[in-house]
């Protein structure tokens, strides 16, 4: 790609909006514009106002750029950019993302557009056709740009192991998830509620996960999105660990075929970013650990850059089908770098 894609980045400062800058660093397509925050960001340096979070330094001249107000006329002041990639809180993002969707295409991680009927709910490896969706959404709204929208990070990485699993026929899904700090953002849940101890509860997260995870494996009909029909229920906590949602699935299937054949199709699973060799693709988006002791957080989150989702403690279960245990880097794979894989997906598709 000769001339790279210049992108703004709402909410820039936060947990999310850094892992997006950290993550742009060298992209092959894309380059960091216009950097945009809150009112009491706006108008310093970047590196004045952010609490930088990352395990890498700061850019320096990612640093020195000046942070705008989130609105389309000061974006546009501050720079030029052709894309926008989204991690507003679901208040500010409602109405903004409307802003900028009308005249550019706009990457979202708020959950506020997730269901709208006209909006896609993409994860690259399972439903790419679903990006067409946005040549509805631009016909119906008569604008110039578009929505589309990344899942909630407990959705992403579960729904990519019920992909292949669809073959044999799913009837019904139950799941616990034990979700990473960082998935509350910064400064995120407090120290003297999460030291020696699991919260069992995390608000809106059952209800986004039980919803979208059915738009997500549903099939797209040429004007909208006819949702997946199995069953699925969640139970979601917040427990001690910085980064990596491990979570607990059980599945109840049509057929019942061995263990070895899941394996198998597990491991053979690639979707169009591995076949079109997006610069943010793994090359296996699902790695099956073979110990009885894995995935951990610790251990297995970086896989493929922390764009993989990591499968283990694979075996029959004598009410569902199956059970096993999956891990998915929250703000890489679940946020920014699922962002990015989308991203790259619609501009490889010629619709950004």
């Amino acid at each position: 790609m000769s001339n790279k894609r210049r992108v703004a980045i709402l909410g820039a400062t936060g947990a999310v909006g850094q892992r997006y800058i950290q993550l742009l660093q060298k992209h092959p397509w894309f380059e960091i514009s216009v950097l945009a925050a809150s009112d009491r960001s706006a108008g310093k340096k970047f590196k004045d106002a952010v609490t930088w979070l990352m395990e890498t330094e700061l850019p320096k001249e990612i640093g020195e750029m000046p942070i705008t107000h989130i609105d389309v006329k000061s974006a546009e002041q501050t720079g030029d950019f052709d894309l926008v990639f989204t991690s507003l809180p679901s208040d500010l993002a409602g109405p903004t993302e409307n802003e900028f969707g009308a005249h550019y295409p706009v990457f979202s991680k708020a959950s506020v557009h997730r269901m709208d009927k006209d909006v896609p709910l993409i994860i690259p490896e399972i439903n790419p056709d679903h990006i067409e969706l946005v040549k509805v959404q631009q016909k119906k709204r008569n604008w110039k740009g578009f929505i589309t929208t990344d899942p909630n990070c407990g959705t992403i990485g579960m729904t990519l192991t019920l992909k292949p699993l669809m073959q044999f026929g799913i009837q019904q899904v139950m799941v616990t998830t034990m979700q990473a700090l960082s998935g509350a953002g910064y400064p995120g849940v407090s120290a003297i509620d999460i030291i020696d101890n699991v919260v069992p509860y995390i608000s809106g997260e059952e209800e986004k996960i039980e919803s979208e995870a059915l738009k997500i494996l549903g099939s797209f009909n040429g004007a909208t999105v006819d949702y997946a029909k199995f069953q699925l229920s969640a139970s979601c906590n917040r427990v001690n660990v910085k980064d990596g949602h491990l979570e607990s699935i059980f599945v109840k299937l049509d057929k019942e075929p061995p263990l070895e054949k899941i394996i198998d199709v597990f491991t053979q699973f690639k979707g169009e970013p591995q076949k079109l060799n997006l610069p943010s693709a793994p090359a296996q988006p699902l790695i099956v650990r073979h110990e009885k002791n894995r995935p951990q957080p610790r251990y297995d989150r970086d896989a493929g850059q922390g764009q993989s989702v990591v499968v283990g403690r694979l075996r029959k279960d004598p009410i569902m089908t199956l059970k096993y245990t999956c891990l998915s880097h929250n703000t890489i794979r679940g946020a920014a770098g699922g962002g990015i894989l989308s991203a790259e997906l619609y501009v490889a598709k010629g619709l950004a």
